[in-house]
């Protein structure tokens, strides 16, 4: 893991156990001794893992003296009853890291799990499942990485990364050709490169349509990734077979209340990628408990 991603995953531990140790475990403290325990982090459904690192690094900063000995890998499949973790230490230490590490394996497995559904339902197709902004405050870096772990892809990571002119920044810029126009323009100015520290052309630009009309008026101006928001099925069809007659290269991306049970259909349309709000803020936790063993 890279340094910056080592320190950013470190403030998030160390801000979940603030919030759930602060100044201590009372409960352990006050009525356990601290003697050795050993115990298994164990599945109570199925799934696919995600996780792993948060949960090391709880334990970890806890108490650095727990073996923490984990015996599958992110992005690798779990069955209810299998034991995710075996795990040394002291009783006290062991327990007061046990709800934080379960929740970051909860919930990061949940998302992989989710993503995996989807994209077993794609399989066949053209289409790579993509996640979205729409992430948990000071999680995205875990979540997205849960959404790579179940077989997904990620979109930007921010605003920072990419251009997404959505309907707002059009009805704000005039059009699309002005906003593309503006767009590309500030790309070039010395204040884009020392507020972004990064090359025109490594930025990619991607515009939201809403009708054939913005489709031929993003393509007239150069645009080769296109977000088609919020259509039928029946309608993203007809624009993905006018989009593929005006430029065969374009990338399509649909995106807007797609479903397990719809995204298969949006998919035969032809379109690249399905981007999914719910991969992040729906996926309901995958169940993990940890017992002693004697």
């Amino acid at each position: 893991m890279e340094q910056s991603h080592f320190e950013c995953l470190r403030k998030i531990v160390e801000a979940a156990l603030k919030e759930d140790v602060n100044k201590g475990d009372l409960t352990s403290l006050a009525c356990l001794e601290p003697n050795p325990m050993k115990a298994n982090i164990v599945a109570k459904s199925d799934g696919i893992l995600s996780g792993v690192k948060p949960v090391l690094l709880t334990f970890d900063i806890v108490d650095s003296a727990n073996v923490v000995r984990p015996l599958k890998s992110d992005s690798e499949p779990f069955s209810k009853g299998d034991v995710i973790f075996e795990l040394e230490g002291f009783n006290q230490t062991l327990l007061t890291a046990e709800r934080t590490a379960l929740n970051f394996l909860g919930h990061l497995s949940g998302i992989a799990t989710l993503t995996g559904k989807f994209v077993e339902q794609v399989k066949g197709t053209r289409c790579r499942i993509l996640d979205t902004r729409k992430t948990a405050p000071g999680l995205r870096m875990l979540e997205k990485a849960a959404v790579v772990d179940g077989g997904g892809s990620n979109h930007r990571f921010g605003l920072y990364d990419m251009v997404l002119i959505k309907d707002n920044h059009i009805a704000s810029a005039g059009s699309i050709a002005e906003a593309v126009k503006r767009t590309r323009e500030f790309l070039t100015t010395p204040e884009f490169r020392l507020q972004f520290d990064a090359k025109a052309e490594d930025i990619q630009i991607e515009v939201e349509v809403a009708s054939e009309s913005q489709l031929r008026e993003a393509i007239e101006s150069g645009i080769t990734r296109i977000l088609l928001d919020n259509q039928s099925t029946e309608g993203l069809a007809q624009l993905v077979s006018v989009a593929r007659k005006l430029n065969d290269a374009v990338e399509l991306e649909a995106s807007g209340n797609v479903s397990l049970d719809s995204v298969g259909r949006v998919a035969a349309t032809g379109v690249d990628y399905i981007s999914i709000g719910a991969l992040t803020h729906s996926a309901i936790s995958s169940d993990f408990s940890m017992k002693a063993v004697e």
